[in-house]
């Protein structure tokens, strides 16, 4: 059984839906570790509740970026590692874990990469009034958003209101994101 680590910032529905893809062995893997940068997001009750390991902190507490990635790269080496995905994480990744894991970090993104970068990528998609929106997995690499695209899902949508796209967006997130990393561990 292959070992991954999921980070995330927030809600953690990501983190669910593949938590709940191993459980039930849609995903030949098991979440080994799940990393957060915000003490006491909800994404941490949610690994309590399928017994994975969590690794809260909080980046104030360390003298930098690079002290909080070289703790994590620990955490990942002892657990043996094989992919580390970013669900709702929002940080940057540096360059101490990039080197240590660069290959091995995929994302998922609430827009059709390359177009609407950043965390507001929603938001700046419905400003800009288009019509088809999607999801994007791609792997990371030292440029916001810009590694290479591994997987895109569309789906239309014509109102003005990014609260809906998210809804629906999210959806196709839980599928999209579990499949790929199935095909990714293959």
């Amino acid at each position: 059984m292959k070992a991954i680590a999921v980070f995330a910032s927030g809600s953690g529905t990501n983190f669910e839906a593949i938590a709940q893809a191993c459980a039930d062995g849609r995903l030949q893997a098991r979440i080994a570790l799940m990393v957060c940068d915000v003490p006491g997001a909800p994404v941490i009750a949610r690994a309590e509740r399928f017994g994975i390991e969590s690794f809260v902190f909080n980046p104030k507490s360390y003298s930098g970026k690079a002290a909080y990635e070289a703790e994590i790269v620990r955490l990942l080496d002892a657990h043996d590692i094989q992919l580390v995905c970013l669900a709702g994480y929002m940080r940057i990744v540096g360059p101490t874990l990039l080197q240590a894991y660069g290959g091995r970090i995929i994302n998922i993104h609430p827009s059709l990469l390359p177009s609407f970068k950043g965390a507001h990528a929603v938001e700046d998609a419905v400003a800009y009034g288009v019509k088809v929106y999607g999801i994007t997995i791609h792997w990371v690499n030292d440029q916001l958003d810009g590694g290479q695209i591994i997987a895109q899902r569309a789906f239309p949508y014509e109102g003005s209101d990014p609260a809906e796209v998210h809804r629906q967006g999210q959806v196709i997130e839980h599928q999209l994101y579990v499949e790929t990393i199935a095909k990714l561990l293959q």
